[in-house]
């Protein structure tokens, strides 16, 4: 078969052009050329209260933080629809309808196509480096164990079917991977600057283990939080350095100024770097923009004085992060438009937004406009932190949910709710039946987009506190998912996989090569109705499937784009 789909640690640009690959795969389905040559082989077969904030990434409850999403020195990336698109709302199950005929490229015998789909979710946990809260357990450990506490997140994530991971690899201006832009975080090897045990690159590591076990890894990253405490000590290339006017002290933090342009261009540019170099999966944000308020005015006096503009104050602030936000947006487009780029802000946009709701004014006090950036379609997805129970009337997680919701309702994109997890069993009203119920009230709200969870964070799932990862599981989680297509992209088409079948082998092939996809998806025919069986990694060469079922498989390409499916009459 065609280029046998080995570890893809790469994602070089293929030699070919488009139309090239397309002109071979017609010629060898019409049987004129063999795989091999279609393929370029050379025959060898190698190829709290609303008005304060619960924090994602304090250590307690008091704190006023909430965080949420968080390679190599290598030039590559390191890690490793049906015929009308695969839509967000695609039932788990499709009725059987053929879609085309074609032809085998290896038998000359009709193939048929089928389309396929099943209801597609994010189901992900955030693993906060900052303080160690979950990575690593603490500064310095020694590279097996830096290894051996990434593959634990992996196999619990893997055990109870959650789908991605969102790692936090910028949490004060520094980086949880190999950087030339960037300081090594002191997290990981207790000063910074200082390269980790053996050098080993955390990212790399997390994106190759992940991947062969169809889990996505989202970088998460601050884009102002210089220092979460003032009198840490910075290194070069660290940017309070860099540009010391701007960076200012506000309470125990050091924050960049967002009005600056050296700021945001070098925020970009570390963006950039990442979403070039590593194959993540998505670019993620959380709600730190200006820091939350206390008391004290931001100051940013000297940026404010340099604008020469018609916007008040408030609103320039406000502009400063939909810069941010806008140009990431852009500059992703062009590097890796297969990138899912997402924000987590505070769960309450304004108060009485909608009817009854209390708590911090975001849009005033933050200078956070997540509705804007949804409208404009800056961002993917949006994963508003609803930390509180469903029962707390001021901030009930039912009607905060609905109301985010419809924001996506047009399907300009989805809502990927924030779960406070590390609640559980702490109070009462935090029950495994809270969490039960709010998962309950999300997927209410699948109509409207909110097509996903979010946990903060992953320890209760690693020890599966007072049941709560196994109540998760056996209620929503017994089957598996992919993430939902990019919004941008429902309604795309791909191509659908070559497959080459002896019976109780198929021998897969992805036609524009295995670092196109996320992965194939396998379904059985149960009685006319396609329901998916399992999900295979992007690599996987050939599956064994059972005699007298009819089976599909599909390819789902990086963008989440669904093929229609290519059935195995057994």
């Amino acid at each position: 078969m065609c280029a046998k789909l080995g570890v893809a640690h790469g994602r070089a640009e293929e030699a070919r052009t488009m139309d090239e690959r397309r002109l071979a795969r017609m010629l060898m389905i019409l049987g004129l050329i063999g795989p091999a040559v279609a393929c370029g082989d050379d025959g060898d077969g190698t190829e709290s209260d609303g008005g304060m904030t619960v924090g994602s990434e304090s250590g307690s409850e008091g704190a006023a933080t909430s965080e949420g999403s968080g390679g190599s020195d290598a030039a590559t990336l390191t890690g490793g629809g049906s015929s009308g698109g695969t839509t967000a709302s695609t039932s788990a199950t499709t009725t059987s309808a053929t879609t085309d005929d074609t032809t085998s490229a290896t038998t000359g015998e009709p193939v048929e196509l089928v389309d396929v789909g099943h209801e597609r979710e994010l189901r992900a946990a955030w693993v906060a480096t900052v303080y160690n809260i979950n990575y690593p357990s603490s500064p310095g450990v020694d590279a097996a164990t830096l290894e051996g506490e990434l593959l634990e997140f992996l196999d619990v994530l893997e055990a109870y079917q959650l789908n991605a991971i969102v790692f936090q690899v910028r949490p004060e201006s520094d980086a949880v991977y190999a950087s030339e832009l960037e300081p090594w975080s002191r997290f990981l090897s207790g000063a910074q600057g200082q390269a980790p045990d053996g050098e080993l690159d955390p990212l790399a590591f997390l994106i190759e283990h992940a991947h062969a076990r169809n889990i996505e890894v989202h970088a998460w990253f601050n884009p102002y939080r210089a220092k979460v405490d003032n009198g840490s000590a910075a290194v070069a290339p660290h940017i309070s350095l860099a540009y010391p006017e701007h960076a200012h002290v506000y309470g125990s933090n050091l924050w960049m100024d967002p009005g600056a342009e050296e700021v945001r261009e070098w925020v970009v540019d570390v963006i950039v770097d990442v979403a070039e170099r590593y194959d993540v999966d998505g670019i993620h944000f959380d709600d730190y923009f200006y820091p939350y308020p206390n008391g004290q005015d931001f100051p940013d006096g000297a940026t404010w004085a340099e604008y020469d503009g018609p916007l008040a104050k408030d609103d320039w602030r406000r502009d400063n992060v939909n810069q941010l936000v806008g140009q990431v947006h852009d500059e992703l487009a062009q590097v890796r438009p297969d990138v899912r780029f997402g924000i987590s802000p505070f769960g309450i946009y304004r108060p009485g937004m909608p009817e009854g709701i209390v708590g911090l004014d975001q849009y005033a006090e933050l200078y956070s406009d997540p509705v804007e950036w949804i409208a404009q379609g800056w961002v993917d997805y949006l994963a508003p932190q609803l930390y509180w129970p469903s029962t707390q009337a001021p901030q009930a997680y039912g009607p905060l949910v609905e109301w985010w919701s419809e924001l996506t309702a047009g399907g300009q994109g989805y809502i990927f709710v924030g779960n406070y997890l590390s609640k559980v069993g702490s109070e009462d009203k935090w029950s495994v039946d809270e969490f039960v119920t709010q998962l309950e009230l999300t997927r209410a709200q699948r109509p409207n987009g909110a097509l996903g969870n979010i946990y903060f964070q992953i320890e209760p799932l690693m020890t599966d506190a007072f049941g709560v990862a196994t109540a998760l599981h056996e209620g929503f989680y017994l089957e598996p998912a992919l993430s939902p297509p990019l919004a941008v992209d429902v309604g795309a088409t791909l191509d659908p996989p070559w497959v080459d079948d002896d019976g109780l082998t198929a021998s897969l092939t992805a036609p524009d090569g295995p670092a196109a996809l996320r992965a194939y998806a396998v379904y059985r025919d149960d009685g006319g109705t396609w329901t998916l069986d399992q999900i295979l990694p992007f690599d996987t060469d050939s599956v064994e499937l059972a005699p007298g079922t009819r089976w599909a498989i599909s390819a789902v390409d990086r963008r989440g784009v669904e093929s229609p499916g290519v059935v195995l009459d057994r």
